[in-house]
C-alpha cells in the first residue's frame, strides 16, 4: 500500500514508459518524505532515495504519482500517467552522495528491466518542464548512468564539421523528446543536462550533441 496519499489512477490505460528524476531541495530525506506524504501539498513520487542510499517506496508503481506537473515529452503531456518518479535527496547545489548514486543505479536497473523502459526514457524533470524546473540539476552525473546503460549520453561527439544551425538543433532536440519552447530556453535546457558549464550562443558542439541525441 502506498505511504503517500497523493496519487490516483493512471489515465487512459497508460503505463510507465519514462522515469523522471528529481532532487528534493530539502534539508534531508525525512523532511522530503513528510512533504511528499502531506495531503495538503498534493505532491508525491514513487521512490525516494536518501543520501545514505536507503530507498523508500512512497506510491505503488501502478498508480499515478503527482511528481511531474505541467510539461511534455515526445510531444505528449500528462507525464505523470506514463512515468515513474524518483526523488533524490539533494539540495540542488551539492554533489550527489556516492551511496545515493549506487542505490539509484540498482533501482533504475530494476525499473527499466521490469517495465521494459529504454535508457532514453530516463529523463530529468528539467527536460520535460523547461524553464519551470531545473532538477536534477547541473551536478547530477548523467554520464555515470549512461555508462551503466541507465540513461543516454552523446559520447564521441564530432563537432568539427558541424555548423551552428538553430533550426537543425531544434529539430534534433525535439526528435529526442524535448518540448517545443523558445530557442534560448531550449538551448539552456539541453545544456543544463549535457553541457552545464557552456555559455553563449549556439555552437557546433551543441548541434553535434543534439544530432547524436536524435538517434539515441
Amino acid at each position: 500500500m502506498s505511504r503517500s496519499p497523493n496519487h490516483g489512477p493512471r489515465r487512459d490505460g497508460l503505463r510507465p514508459e519514462l522515469v523522471v528524476l528529481h532532487y528534493t531541495a530539502m534539508s534531508d530525506a525525512a523532511a522530503a518524505e513528510r512533504a511528499l506524504c502531506d495531503p495538503a501539498r498534493e505532491v508525491s513520487c514513487h521512490w525516494l532515495v536518501a543520501r545514505d542510499g536507503s530507498v523508500t517506496a512512497l506510491v505503488d508503481e501502478d498508480r499515478r504519482a503527482w511528481h511531474a506537473g505541467a510539461g511534455s515529452w515526445r510531444g505528449r503531456a500528462d507525464v505523470n500517467s506514463r512515468s515513474i518518479g524518483i526523488e533524490l535527496d539533494n539540495d540542488g547545489a551539492s554533489p550527489f552522495a556516492a551511496p545515493l548514486m549506487d542505490a539509484l543505479e540498482r533501482l533504475l536497473g530494476d525499473i527499466l528491466a521490469r517495465c521494459d523502459i529504454p535508457a532514453s526514457g530516463v529523463i530529468g524533470h528539467s527536460d520535460m518542464a523547461p524553464g519551470r524546473k531545473r532538477d536534477p540539476g547541473p551536478r547530477f552525473d548523467w554520464r555515470r548512468l549512461a555508462r551503466g546503460g541507465l540513461a543516454v549520453w552523446p559520447e564521441q561527439v564530432e563537432s568539427g564539421r558541424t555548423r551552428p544551425d538553430m533550426a537543425v538543433f531544434r529539430a534534433h532536440a525535439m526528435a529526442f523528446g524535448y518540448p517545443d519552447v523558445a530557442d534560448d530556453l531550449l538551448l539552456e535546457t539541453v545544456r543544463l543536462r549535457f553541457r552545464p558549464a557552456a555559455r553563449g550562443p549556439l555552437d557546433a558542439t551543441d548541434c553535434a550533441i543534439a544530432a547524436a541525441l536524435a538517434h539515441a
